[in-house]
């Protein structure tokens, strides 16, 4: 060998002579198998340095001292939290809400009013007291006397009829003060109204600021409001302020609906912006157990608007955690900031006058840095001309590759459509060994172990992914004996395979019509990106240096995917602790941490190849997924609950159920618990603390003999759990309410002799169920309820709220007989009464004792009355 010839690389070497020596297989290169598992860990590495930080990244809260530059005072708004959450429980039809929590705003309203520039702003302030009913989800709601304080700031000197409003609501659930859910929302209303009206700012359009007072009851409060309300008319854009957590930032999870162009105010005014289409399209699906009043607006008043919610910390959502000191002020700034800008920018959008739909849209912030959108036709656009691309650019790399080693094109494309099938198994074991995973957990009564412990996460769904993503193609170029091409290009090969993977995906969910394709599109320009600068600088002819460009331009999808796909299982795993019982939540978890490590890492994590020990670094994430599988399944690590923190949430009613039959006697009369399990592990969790539950039994059976069970269920959550729900018998009955809940008034045959008039009186607690089913032989032809709803297939059901005034509702009924005899059973009616602001008996108060501190209780008295008439 000449001089000249030590002088050349090995990659040199490789290009210059791969068609002289086609026969001769070029070696793997030698590098160290703990540089390739050095590889892997800078991606984790990267995660855990931008990523993170990025997602929990708060801005510095403003104090009394910038309250001259006309800015959101993040301090003043906290102590107004801190009065808020001093108040407590606000249930509707408590103190607490109706009277504590309405004074607290009117006075801080009142304040506020003393102060406006009233050269430039009126403010009226207006006491909304609501009457009303709809339907919704097969059900009727019905509230009475539900209050709302309503805001009215007009500019000076303005003719606009178009209103921007702006909700949030004041209410609880019960054991919850509220803070996070959503006292949060209100005082940043509170502060933003400030701001505004001690401002010069002009504005052509007046706000709205509406604090409601029963949103926790299905939404009622916002009813309330958009059907009756004399200013309601007038508004034509929402921005509803909710959430399903505390602290951190609030996402952007819906918006619309078909209004693109309310984005282009997001994406300009919102200083710290955080959205995604594909938290749109999940919610839209009905997947994530919560409903918002944004709903309610669009359904009954034609509004167009943003939905906007805090969204981490889940874990204290709706209990008795929801507290002021979970709240960084950091956190209400960044609320605060993103509210007032929109709220100056759309009080002077002109698109307020004509809300017409200009479609759909694709949206998304990158890292909370920076915020994009696009029209969802130029997206749909966008994913088939990247898709095609990107298919086009792999066949031109597959032609050169044929080119530069001397063999036909054919023969390359061939050995890629093996390449091919191997990458499309390695998809799926990407995405099925994670999901395996979670399966068998839950199979052996291990789910959830991940719920107070998310980094188990990584251990139990992403190293499987990863070995899925990985494994055919490293026994694919260990195994295989081509000595037609190089190592290099049946790598990049490999890479290529990955790629039209993700086109062929693109294409099919995109003609499907999904939007949160983007994801997927924007993984493959990077990618497209890279094999065209491989191309035209023919780096992909030099060996392994084509490598260097992957793992640079990589960064981007690595850390916007990884970002993504955080944001979810930080949002939803605590949303897993109150699924139900019927689906496993670890199958969700599962698939979205596959989701990710596929988009992240699908490309990076073939190139361990590189490594003539690759097997090494698969066998390492085996082993780590095998010690966490062992951490998870045998360790307190693994327990899912955490005392204050990460709670078993646990619901149920102290129930006395009486059965009246027609003749007046009483049938049944009974007491007990009324269990409606949250998550999946049910009473597990409880049996093993000695919990005694002994006796406990499905409620299946009740509900197969009964109208709706024969038990009083307070919301739409516990009907459609139903079949799930147990009961667990009490010796000591439960003393009843010592009022009757119905009064049979009147009972009138009507002159046609084949109706008969039934007229009663219900005495409701703030919180009841009303149940009507006819017999087979009979229709109710009219009722005082509302008209729509009687073409529902029985048995009806009723939810009845109310707020300030308890008086009793009157209820008639038409019922209609084919052959006219009304002296026989016509119908059943159930009344179920909560009784929410009442403590239960000393033995529900010494059962409630024998509950772990890792369980919070949502537990209240209620009565079942069931009549036949």
């Amino acid at each position: 060998m000449g001089d000249k010839d030590l002088l050349l690389t090995e990659d040199s070497i490789e290009s210059a002579t791969v068609k002289k020596n086609v026969g001769k297989r070029t070696q793997i290169p030698k590098i160290p198998w703990y540089m390739a598992g050095g590889f892997v860990l800078f991606w984790a590495s990267l995660f855990l340095a931008v990523v993170v930080p990025l997602f929990y990244r708060l801005p510095q809260g403003n104090t009394f001292e910038d309250a001259s530059k006309g800015v959101f005072i993040a301090e003043r708004a906290q102590e107004n939290l801190y009065d808020f959450a001093k108040i407590g429980i606000k249930l509707v039809g408590s103190d607490g809400n109706e009277n504590k929590t309405v004074q607290f705003l009117l006075k801080e309203l009142a304040l506020i009013q003393a102060n406006v520039r009233e050269d430039y702003f009126d403010m009226e302030i207006d006491h909304q007291i609501a009457y009303g009913s709809y339907e919704r989800n097969s059900a009727l709601y019905q509230y009475q006397a539900v209050q709302n304080i309503v805001v009215k700031v007009t500019p000076k000197g303005s003719t606009s009829q178009n209103y921007l409003l702006v909700n949030s609501h004041f209410d609880s659930k019960p054991t919850s003060p509220s803070v996070g859910d959503a006292g949060h929302m209100i005082v940043t209303m509170l502060e933003v109204i400030r701001i505004i009206t001690t401002s010069t700012d002009k504005f052509d359009h007046t706000i709205i600021f509406l604090f409601n007072g029963s949103e926790e009851n299905s939404l009622q409060g916002s009813h309330g409001f958009i059907s009756s309300h004399k200013w309601a008319p007038f508004c034509k854009v929402v921005i509803n302020l909710d959430a399903a957590g505390s602290g951190c930032r609030e996402l952007l999870f819906q918006t619309g609906p078909n209004n693109s162009w309310l984005l282009k105010y997001y994406k300009k005014y919102a200083e710290h912006p955080f959205a995604t289409t594909m938290a749109e399209e999940i919610f839209q699906t009905g997947i994530v157990p919560s409903d918002t009043d944004f709903d309610i607006f669009s359904d009954f008043g034609n509004l167009v608007g943003y939905d906007i919610g805090l969204v981490c910390n889940g874990f204290v959502y709706h209990t008795k955690y929801d507290r002021y000191d979970v709240i960084p002020r950091g956190s209400i700034q960044n609320t605060g900031d993103n509210l007032l800008g929109l709220v100056r920018s759309l009080a002077n959008a002109p698109e307020l006058a004509d809300t017409t739909e200009t479609g759909k849209a694709i949206f998304f912030d990158v890292l909370g840095l920076f915020f994009v959108s696009y029209s969802a036709d130029d997206g749909k656009t966008l994913n088939y001309a990247v898709a095609g691309i990107a298919i086009f650019l792999v066949y031109v790399s597959l032609l050169r590759i044929a080119d530069v080693s001397n063999v036909t094109s054919a023969q390359v494309l061939s050995w890629f459509v093996l390449i091919l099938v191997l990458q499309v198994v390695a998809f799926v074991l990407g995405l099925a060994l994670p999901i395996v995973v979670a399966y068998m957990f839950d199979k052996n009564g291990l789910s959830l172990t991940y719920f107070s412990t998310p980094a188990l996460s990584l251990g139990l769904y992403v190293c499987p992914s990863l070995v899925g993503l990985a494994l055919p193609s490293v026994i694919y170029l260990k195994l295989q004996k081509n000595e037609k091409l190089t190592y290099a290009h049946q790598l990049q090969m490999a890479l290529h395979g990955h790629a039209v993977v993700l086109s062929i995906l693109g294409i099919a969910i995109n003609y499907y019509g999904l939007r949160t394709t983007y994801i997927i599109t924007w993984t493959l320009v990077f990618y497209v990106l890279t094999v065209g600068l491989n191309l035209v600088t023919t780096l992909q002819d030099r060996g392994f240096s084509w490598t260097g460009i992957v793992k640079v331009i990589q960064v981007c999808p690595f850390l916007y995917n990884s970002y993504l796909f955080y944001t979810f299982i930080v949002v939803l795993t605590p949303m897993m602790g109150r699924f139900g019982q019927t689906t496993n939540p670890d199958l969700i978890i599962s698939a979205l941490a596959a989701l990710g490590t596929i988009l992240s890492m699908g490309f990076l994590i073939l190139l361990i190849n590189v490594s003539r020990r690759s097997g090494l670094i698969l066998l390492a994430l085996l082993s780590v997924t095998a010690a966490t599988i062992s951490i998870a399944s045998s360790t307190d690590i693994g327990y899912p609950y955490r005392a204050k923190t990460n709670v078993e949430r646990v619901y149920y009613l102290h129930v006395r159920r009486t059965f009246y039959e027609y003749d007046g006697t009483v049938s049944k009369d009974e007491s007990g618990y009324l269990f409606n399990f949250q998550d999946r592990r049910g009473s597990a969790p409880l049996v093993e603390a000695n919990v005694d539950l002994t006796g406990m039994v499905s409620m299946a059976s009740d509900c197969a003999k009964y109208m709706m069970c024969g038990v009083p269920y307070p919301d739409s959550r516990y009907v459609k759990s139903r079949l799930n729900g147990t009961w667990l018998a009490r010796e000591i009955p439960i003393e009843p309410a010592t009022d009757k809940p119905l009064e049979l008034l009147n009972k009138t045959v009507l002159e046609d002799g084949l109706t008969v008039r039934l007229e009663f009186k219900i005495n409701f607690t703030d919180h009841s169920t009303l149940y009507i089913q006819p017999f087979e032989d009979v229709t109710i032809s009219s009722w005082t309820l509302l008209d729509s709803y009687l073409s529902s297939t029985p048995p009806y059901y009723l939810f009845f709220t109310y707020g300030v005034d308890g008086s009793p509702v009157n209820l008639t009924l038409e019922i209609k007989k084919s052959n006219g005899d009304f002296n026989v059973p016509l119908a059943q009616i159930g009344i179920g009464r909560q009784f929410m602001h009442t403590k239960g008996d000393l033995t529900a108060q010494k059962f409630a004792e024998t509950f772990p501190e890792t369980a919070v209780l949502i537990e209240w008295p209620a009565d079942y009355h069931r009549y036949i008439f």
